[in-house]
């Protein structure tokens, strides 16, 4: 199965992608947005169609103490958008810490600030989508 990874924030979408085999996740995109849920829907559906994608997996960010901040709540609404408009499976992934994980990735690899902050949130998608389809794997190793 081929995954799309989703990590929303106020001002970007970071994209990710797995291969075919739903075995590895690697970086996409980075979307630019005012917040604005229509115009993201129209473009994860262009990817959706290019990649012929087969599910997505969306970041939901819970608070530390596991309640439902107003950051899991646009995930939530966005999650429903996406699954009408899209007509396919939109899985949430718990995906605190996912942002401080990637910066970790691009520091330990020496990249710089401005550069890190250009593509930290396709990488915050990839560790959410990675992590989706281990577990996954694990669960299903367990059947």
């Amino acid at each position: 199965m081929k995954y799309l990874g989703l990590d929303l924030g106020t001002k970007t979408l970071g994209v990710s992608i797995s291969d075919p085999t739903g075995l590895l996740a690697k970086s996409y995109t980075v979307i630019r947005h005012q917040d604005e849920p229509d115009y993201l829907v129209k473009e994860v559906q262009k990817i959706v169609s290019q990649e012929k994608i087969e599910a997505i997996v969306l970041g939901y960010p819970k608070n530390m103490n596991n309640t439902i901040g107003p950051r899991a709540e646009a995930s939530l609404a966005f999650q429903k958008k996406l699954e009408k408009a899209l007509q396919i499976p939109v899985f949430l992934m718990d995906e605190r810490l996912s942002t401080k994980e990637a910066e970790k990735v691009l520091i330990q690899g020496n990249m710089r600030r401005e550069k890190r902050k250009k593509i930290i949130d396709a990488i915050a998608a990839v560790i959410i989508l990675q992590e989706f389809m281990d577990k996954r794997r694990m669960e299903d190793g367990k059947k």
